[in-house]
């Protein structure tokens, strides 16, 4: 008799976390679907392709409220597992679900508990900051009943295993892989005609530093200093944050407001960048910055922790404090007049034991 996979991921219905359970599902339908009983819970059907051999459950009413949500963690999924019986429980979305099963795993989406939070983060995303800090909370509940968490760079196992005191060896990385998710650009050619063009593709979040980079463009405007435009994927419409960021700096003439784009439109704005910004202060991944890696041309990004592991393996990065703004200004300046001094190659990492460069052999090691 086959045993049960059971992957719970009713959280997730859009973006990047919800290609995640795409990835995940596909790879299990591939490698695993012969030797196991596969169960998905989602949050709708309609999201995902259809599956021959695994089975879809879905829970529609699951986003409609956080206390909702942790009603089916701890009391609804707990029923749900004596029924099934699964070897093996996997939360996609972050919580550790009281659930009955041989062995159990989450996978950490969420850096937010290690966020540093100042007034405008308060002023301008109060929400954000009040889940940022329950995260903590949300993350360390029934944290120990894992055999492993699985997270997708080496400074969040540190920092896991730190926080909730669990040992590294049960802290799988899996880094994306960048052959499945990535964008391969192949980049426009210049012309003479050609401004220069930085891009930071991102939804405007406070945590994702947008007046860095508005700040930078009226330190260069005020030194007389032309010919280059800075695109971000933002109009003031989307957020209180957004429309303070579009109010100040809407008199800069260097900086586009696009609003955002679709990931066709990203695609097609990555050929015609000449320099990538990404001053986030807090990623899980920070995926434009992979996907900008096969232009081969020059990234401006933050000097923190995710995105050194993000750009590895790539020639062209120059890191800056990502609240010295004066910095980032001079940065932009020098490769605007072609001074290319400032960027370094980034070696490629080697995780150390246990990690994952795909879904296939993370569930070697979590059904081993």
């Amino acid at each position: 008799m086959k045993k049960t996979i059971v992957v719970s991921a009713v959280n997730l219905y859009n973006g990047g976390t919800l290609q995640v359970l795409k990835d995940c599902l596909n790879s299990l339908s591939i490698h695993q679907a012969n030797d196991y009983n596969i169960v998905a819970i989602i949050h709708k059907k309609e999201l995902l392709p259809k599956y021959d051999n695994i089975e879809l459950i879905e829970f529609p009413k699951s986003r409609k409220h956080y206390v909702l949500r942790c009603y089916y963690e701890y009391f609804v999924f707990h029923n749900l597992s004596k029924k099934i019986k699964p070897y093996l429980w996997l939360s996609l979305h972050d919580m550790s679900p009281r659930v009955k099963a041989n062995r159990q795993a989450v996978y950490m989406h969420n850096p937010s508990p290690f966020y540093k939070f100042s007034l405008k983060d308060l002023v301008y995303a109060p929400t954000y900051a009040f889940f940022s800090l329950f995260y903590k909370y949300a993350y360390k509940t029934n944290i120990h009943a894992n055999k492993y968490l699985i997270v997708q760079q080496g400074w969040l196992r540190d920092g896991f295993s730190k926080m909730f005191h669990f040992n590294k060896q049960r802290i799988i990385v899996a880094p994306i892989d960048h052959n499945e998710s990535s964008m391969q650009v192949v980049p426009e050619k210049k012309t003479q005609e050609h401004s220069f063009n930085f891009f930071y593709p991102a939804y405007p979040r406070v945590f994702k530093n947008f007046e860095i980079i508005c700040n930078a463009v009226e330190i260069l405007e005020n030194k007389g200093v032309k010919g280059f435009n800075v695109i971000l994927t933002m109009d003031g419409k989307e957020n209180g944050y957004s429309k303070s960021i579009r109010k100040k700096y809407s008199h800069l003439n260097g900086i586009k407001f696009v609003g955002i784009l679709r990931p066709d439109d990203v695609a097609d704005t990555y050929k015609k960048t000449d320099c990538l910004l990404f001053p986030s202060k807090l990623e899980t991944w920070g995926l434009p910055i992979s996907e900008f890696l096969s232009t081969d041309r020059p990234m401006i990004i933050a000097n923190v922790p995710y995105a050194h592991e993000t750009s590895a393996g790539a020639r062209k990065v120059a890191f800056f404090n990502p609240n010295n703004a004066n910095e980032l200004a001079d940065k932009m300046e020098k490769v605007l007049n072609t001074n290319y001094s400032i960027f370094q190659s980034v070696d490629k990492i080697k995780y150390a034991y246990p990690s994952a460069e795909n879904w296939e052999r993370l569930f070697d090691l979590l059904l081993q």
